[in-house]
């Protein structure tokens, strides 16, 4: 147990920052009467800490939790980027704190995974609630089978115009907004039909049906990635929306902004 303890010592040691992965507070109180700076990390600031970053996703990915984690710290410059920074999060989903992991904060790639949803034009609740919707398709598909699914969020003025309409609009004379469950289940059943959907800053679903028209000429996706994607980092390179992409062929949710790939996920695992 010596080497050990000595190892698990050299760990903690000299660390400048605490990202605490929890909503449980009498882990919370554990370390908030410590010298170390803590920052809670989490989707509700349930223990009412000083120093928070949201979570919009429950990320059971490990890696992207810590990452978006990382990225929200140095955005709020609650941290710094030469800091050395302890991770404390769970692992197999207990609830209880079981994995520790230090890093230095400029020591791993900025993905634009936090700026995806706080600096978005769109409402940052917005872009989490049409991820919701993605994700659940994602996993359920439409009567069990696999569907393809692609929604433009932010710039809908901008996005109109730079698209056409494939069938009527459902949502022409509507106000629904994304995030009512009425309203997702509508979502889910017309993305079986082509077009994207288009959304607004605020949520209001403007149209569905839409056929993307920018130009695809120096847009780069990952090989293997088709026309539902390839659209979606056109459209956001030549406006300031965001695109989440669900594909039918592999069934992972992807997000683009400014032209690029920053988020891809399988909903599987959430």
């Amino acid at each position: 147990m010596t080497g050990l303890g000595e190892m698990l010592d050299e760990v903690v040691e000299d660390i400048d920052a605490v990202l605490l992965y929890t909503q449980d507070s009498g882990t919370f109180e554990r370390f908030d009467n410590d010298d170390t700076e803590t920052i809670v990390v989490g989707t509700e600031n349930a223990v009412e800490a000083d120093q928070f970053v949201s979570l919009p996703l429950e990320f059971n990915d490990l890696d992207g939790r810590i990452r978006y984690g990382l990225e929200g710290a140095m955005d709020a410059e609650l941290i710094d980027e030469g800091d050395e920074i302890l991770c404390l999060t769970t692992f197999m989903d207990s609830g209880d704190i079981d994995t520790i992991v230090r890093v230095r904060a400029d020591e791993f790639t900025h993905t634009g995974l936090y700026d995806l949803f706080v600096n978005s034009r769109a409402d940052p609740d917005v872009v989490r609630d049409v991820f919701e919707v993605a994700i659940e398709l994602g996993k359920k598909g439409q009567k069990g089978k696999p569907v393809g699914a692609l929604f433009v969020v932010g710039d809908a003025g901008k996005v109109m115009n730079k698209s056409r309409p494939l069938s009527y609009n459902p949502f022409e004379k509507s106000h629904v907004h994304v995030g009512d469950p009425i309203v997702n289940v509508m979502l889910k059943e017309f993305s079986r039909l082509d077009g994207a959907f288009v959304i607004s800053d605020g949520g209001k679903i403007v149209s569905a049906y839409r056929y993307l028209e920018p130009a695809a000429e120096g847009v780069d996706i990952p090989k293997g990635l088709g026309a539902r994607h390839m659209a979606a980092g056109a459209i956001t390179r030549d406006t300031n929306a965001t695109a989440i992409v669900l594909s039918e062929s592999d069934g992972m949710v992807r997000a683009f902004k400014a032209g690029e790939l920053i988020l891809e996920l399988d909903p599987e695992e959430y």
